[in-house]
C-alpha cells in the first residue's frame, strides 16, 4: 500500500473513532509502521474526526519528524506506539483511544480478563490494565512494557486503551471489539449478574484461533466469577423493591386492557 493510501486509511480510522465516541476533541492517536525505521503517525493537537493528509507525519523510531517542512508535529504520546513496535516485530499498527466503557473499567481498576463473550475470548483473550503513567512521558512506555508480549489489547489505568495489529484495520477492529465487550459486561453488571464461561469452554475457544487464522498475542482469560459491585446490587434491589406485587399486577392488567381496545 502506498504512503498516500495509508494516510487515507489513517484518516478513515480516525473518523470512525470520533464518530463512535471513542475519542473527544484532540484525544487519541494512530500509527502505522512503514518499515524498520519509519512510522506514520497522527499529529498532535488535531481532532481525529477531521484530519487531512498533512496531519499524518512520518517519524523515525526515536519519534523525530522526517518531514523538514511539515506544518504539524507528531503527538507526544507516540512514545507508547514506538515501544510496541520495538517490543513486537509482528505489530504494524497501533491505535490509542478513550472509549467510554473500557476506559471506565480502566478507571475502576477492573481488568477485562474474564471469559464472558466468545468473540472477545477469541480475538482479545484476557485484557490487562497497565499501571498509570503520566501522559506524554516515558512513564507510559514503561508501564505497558510488561504486557506487550502477552496481549494485543491493554487498558491504561485512568487513561484509555491501546490495541495492536498486523495492519491498521486489524488494530482498529480490536478496539471496536474491546469497547463492545466492555459495554456488554457493564450492562450485565447493572443487571446484577455476569455469567462467566467455564474454563473448558474458554480452552476450546482458544484452540479455534488457528482455524480462523487469528494472529497476535493473547492470554487465556480467567473463569472465576466477576464480582458485581455493591452499587449494582443495590440498584437492582431498589428496582425490585420499588413496586409491590399487587402494583405490578395492576399495571399489567391496565396494559392488557388498553391493548384489547
Amino acid at each position: 500500500m502506498t504512503i498516500l493510501n495509508l494516510k487515507k486509511q489513517i484518516i478513515e480510522v480516525g473518523r470512525r473513532l470520533w464518530q463512535r465516541g471513542y475519542v473527544a476533541a484532540n484525544d487519541g492517536n494512530i500509527s502505522v509502521r512503514l518499515n524498520e525505521r519509519e512510522i506514520l503517525t497522527t499529529a498532535t493537537g488535531v481532532s481525529k474526526g477531521f484530519m487531512n493528509e498533512e496531519m499524518i507525519v512520518k517519524i523515525d523510531m526515536e519519534g523525530r519528524s522526517l518531514e523538514r517542512h511539515a506544518k504539524f508535529k507528531p503527538s507526544s504520546e507516540v512514545k507508547m506506539h514506538l515501544e510496541a513496535y520495538r517490543q513486537r516485530p509482528d505489530v504494524h499498527a497501533v491505535v490509542h483511544a478513550h472509549p467510554p466503557y473500557c476506559t471506565s473499567f480502566a478507571v475502576a481498576g477492573i481488568p477485562l480478563d474474564r471469559c464472558v463473550l466468545p468473540e472477545a475470548i477469541l480475538i482479545l483473550g484476557a485484557v490487562p490494565i497497565a499501571e498509570f503513567g503520566l501522559p506524554s512521558t516515558l512513564e507510559i512506555p514503561e508501564k505497558i512494557r510488561p504486557h506487550l508480549q502477552n496481549t494485543d489489547a491493554i487498558l491504561l489505568a485512568n487513561h484509555g486503551a491501546l490495541t495492536l495489529g498486523t495492519d491498521l484495520m486489524n488494530a482498529y477492529f480490536k478496539m471496536e471489539t474491546l469497547e463492545h465487550a466492555a459495554h456488554i459486561v457493564w450492562n450485565a453488571i447493572q443487571l446484577g449478574n455476569v455469567n462467566v464461561l467455564p474454563e473448558e469452554v474458554a480452552t476450546r475457544l482458544m484452540a479455534l484461533r488457528s482455524n480462523y487464522n487469528l494472529s497476535g498475542k493473547v492470554t487465556s482469560c480467567q473463569a472465576g466469577p466477576l464480582t458485581v459491585s455493591k452499587m449494582a446490587r443495590s440498584a437492582k434491589a431498589d428496582f425490585n423493591n420499588d413496586l409491590t406485587e399487587e402494583q405490578i399486577e395492576e399495571i399489567q392488567q391496565a396494559i392488557l386492557k388498553r391493548l384489547k381496545k
